[in-house]
């Protein structure tokens, strides 16, 4: 996805860029995981949402997949972006470095396990 810049400014992405970069996401995770299993999935790969107040966390069975950023802002004295990808440091929070972004073409970031270890 491409933006264009309005008098040398980035803008923000819409809300409906943001719910279909998230739909993708989950989609390649879900792709992922049949390519694991050899086109064979062995369970049903659920995935479900639980928004917070910085992030949405992103939930795979009884684990935390990861956390994407709902804002610009910062996390652990870093800058984040809307749709920057975090690897769970634990059920409620998310770990210090961005793994990806979800507006990203490139999103080879991730498993279906989780974001990449850095």
């Amino acid at each position: 996805m491409s933006f264009k810049f309005i008098n040398g400014f980035k803008p923000k992405p819409i809300k409906d860029d943001f719910d279909g970069a998230m739909d993708t996401l989950l989609e390649n995770i879900h792709l992922d995981y049949v390519k694991w299993c050899n086109g064979d999935p062995v369970r049903n790969d659920e995935l479900s949402l639980k928004p917070g107040r910085k992030f949405i966390k992103i939930i795979r069975d009884n684990s935390v997949w990861g956390f994407v950023a709902k804002k610009d802002g910062e996390h652990k004295g870093l800058p984040m972006k809307v749709g920057d990808v975090f690897k769970a440091a634990g059920w409620a929070s998310a770990a210090k470095h961005v793994r990806g972004n979800i507006f990203d073409k490139n999103q080879d970031y991730f498993r279906w396990t989780g974001p990449n270890y850095l």
